[in-house]
């Protein structure tokens, strides 16, 4: 009996007429004045504004040169328009050297990065480093060519 008595108060209960109807099959939306391109703050957006995510080294060095220093300077003019975003600067090596070598090697590298661009006004608080060694490379092979594309800092937006 209490069974029927719930199954029947149940019943009673009626759903709600939705606010608006979705659109009648072939109908369509209109997006015209839907927003365009990456979203502000983005990884896309920082990617599509800046010269590039990464600067090169050569053999066995952690110096920002002049061509670094211009795509730094692309990256922190993003970064200061943006003072919300979170970066991680992330070293690499190529594969010579031993793992303990590159590991160090790919930190000074990811920190020579972080402290120019915080030299043109971006916060330190907002910028982490990790280093990848030589674990993640970009290109592979073993010659000049390759061992140049994996000697990087990349700048990647955090969440």
């Amino acid at each position: 009996m209490p069974l029927l008595v719930a199954a029947l108060s149940l019943s009673g209960c009626s759903k709600k007429p939705p606010q608006a109807l979705p659109p009648a099959p072939g109908e369509t939306m209109d997006y015209s004045n839907a927003p365009r391109g990456p979203i502000k703050g983005s990884q896309e957006d920082f990617l599509a504004n800046i010269a590039a995510d990464r600067i090169f080294f050569e053999t066995d060095r952690s110096n920002v040169d002049n061509e670094d220093q211009a795509v730094l300077r692309s990256q922190a003019a993003w970064l200061v328009a943006n003072p919300s975003v979170r970066i991680r600067v992330e070293g690499h090596c190529d594969e010579r050297g031993t793992r303990e070598y590159n590991l160090a090697l790919g930190e000074r590298r990811a920190n020579a990065a972080k402290n120019y661009l915080s030299t043109l006004g971006v916060e330190l608080s907002r910028i982490t480093v990790v280093s990848y060694g030589k674990e993640r490379p970009d290109a592979l092979g073993s010659d000049e060519t390759a061992w140049g594309l994996n000697r990087r800092a990349v700048t990647v937006t955090v969440r």
